[in-house]
């Protein structure tokens, strides 16, 4: 993802960052006028992963995710819950650093829905809570890890979560002097971010170029990305 970040949305004047709420949130920052060594990415926390299971979770299955979290907006805040989801030890991890179901799945929700339980949450209260904390994570780890060394003037945001309304609110209330939109105002629709990288990635492999940003992934150097299995012959 990093690597495709760079190539679409590096900029001459502009320090901009990609920010792509799949599953997983992360974060590509892309300093103006930036070669690709000086490019960084990590993740930031959990995007859709605790949302979409807590939606499962209280509709029985007949819901997979909060549509224009409509479930979110009906709930109320309890700040309490926030403080803590806020005090997870990953959010304070210094990049290169990454991810996944292993640490935001079902043991996690678990620990999500005792919580609810402990503070007298309701469903939507509790969606409401992973909603914002989506955001904040976000938040944090910009402020935490970002700006300290990169002004941003614009996020650019992927995946499904752009179409949170209330995620997106979140970003722009807390990001003042920074543009945050969409995607898809660049030509790169919301939900077909990863299908760019990935088709972007083949494509360097087959033609024996590297992929990866080193800063990124902590990687010694460049390196050709993937493997090509034809098949035998016939």
């Amino acid at each position: 993802m990093p690597y495709a970040d760079y190539l679409l949305y590096s900029d001459r004047k502009l320090e901009r960052a990609s920010l792509n709420l799949g599953g997983i949130a992360n974060v590509t920052v892309i300093p103006a006028g930036a070669v690709r060594e000086r490019v960084f990415a990590f993740d930031t926390g959990p995007a859709n992963m605790l949302i979409d299971a807590l939606v499962a979770h209280f509709t029985r299955g007949r819901k997979k995710f909060d549509a224009g979290a409509r479930m979110a907006l009906a709930g109320r805040a309890i700040p309490a819950l926030l403080d803590e989801l806020m005090r997870d030890p990953y959010l304070k991890k210094a990049p290169p650093k990454s991810t996944g179901r292993e640490y935001y799945g079902a043991d996690y929700v678990k620990r999500v829905l005792a919580l609810g339980r402990r503070y007298r949450a309701k469903p939507n209260d509790l969606i409401r809570g992973v909603t914002i904390f989506t955001a904040l994570s976000v938040i944090d780890a910009l402020n935490r890890f970002v700006t300290p060394k990169t002004k941003l003037d614009q996020l650019i945001v992927s995946g499904g979560g752009a179409r949170n309304p209330l995620i997106m609110a979140q970003l722009a209330a807390a990001l003042p002097g920074v543009e945050v939109f969409s995607s898809s105002r660049l030509g790169v629709p919301e939900e077909a971010k990863e299908a760019f990288a990935f088709a972007l990635l083949a494509y360097e492999t087959f033609h024996e170029r590297a992929g990866n940003v080193s800063s990124a992934t902590g990687a010694s150097g460049p390196a050709i990305l993937g493997k090509v299995s034809y098949a035998g012959a016939r």
